[in-house]
């Protein structure tokens, strides 16, 4: 582990930790090492969703029922 990692208490549902053992068992990983990638992977989509959002930020609003009849005139729908 490296020597700045941070320890943390985290409570896991049963299931979910049963789960997360089996896992780590089966690829010869530590439950750390799984969480810290699935936290890795959740943050990276979150930096990508922001990023998508402002870039898109200039895009003029549609209400629903905008897209509704713009879907249907151009026969999506």
């Amino acid at each position: 582990m490296d020597e700045a990692a941070k320890r943390s208490t985290v409570y896991f549902d049963p299931d979910l930790h049963q789960a997360l053992r089996i896992k780590a068992a089966h690829s010869r990983r530590t439950l750390s090492d799984i969480v810290n990638e699935a936290v890795r992977l959740a943050l990276r989509e979150d930096q990508e969703d922001l990023a998508a959002i402002t870039a898109r930020a200039h895009e003029p609003a549609m209400t629903y029922q905008q897209l509704l009849k713009d879907l249907k005139a151009h026969g999506k729908i």
